[in-house]
């Protein structure tokens, strides 16, 4: 399995940052690991969105829905639930994500928590190659979240 986690402290309120999480399209300018979103559900505090997956290092992945789960002012869950257009998706890896704000001095201290793992016929080719390159990709989205909540 490979987990990263980045903190961040953005000058903004809770809301305003979860708000962002929980557009996937408005996020897909800061994260590169989204590829285009085809559609975007939301009902309530839970957000569905189809969109192309791309891994650091690999090309485009297969077409996923994800699930977000807001807690309002405090954080999102996001997992990719178990369902048929997601069958490719499970089988290749699993996948758990999180988003999570404090309130600090002059604003929130973000934590971003990401995890992805592989079954043993493909954990020895991409592990190594994601313990590489998503630290750097999760850092460089979280800066991108910063600079657009912060203008």
């Amino acid at each position: 399995m490979v987990e990263v986690t980045v903190e961040e402290t953005v000058s903004c309120s809770p809301d305003a940052f979860l708000a962002l999480v929980m557009d996937p399209r408005r996020y897909a300018e800061v994260d590169r690991k989204l590829g285009p979103v085809d559609w975007v559900r939301r009902d309530g505090d839970v957000t569905e969105f189809r969109f192309r997956s791309k891994l650091p290092g690999f090309g485009p992945g297969p077409k996923v829905v994800s699930r977000m789960t807001l807690t309002p002012g405090e954080r999102v869950d996001v997992r990719i639930p178990d369902r048929r257009e997601n069958r490719l998706a499970r089988r290749l890896s699993t996948f758990e994500a999180r988003f999570s704000c404090v309130p600090v001095e002059g604003g929130i201290r973000v934590t971003r928590w990401i995890a992805f793992g592989f079954p043993a016929p493909l954990r020895w080719l991409v592990e190594p190659v994601l313990r590489r390159k998503l630290p750097a990709d999760v850092e460089a989205e979280i800066r991108g979240v910063k600079r657009l909540l912060e203008r």
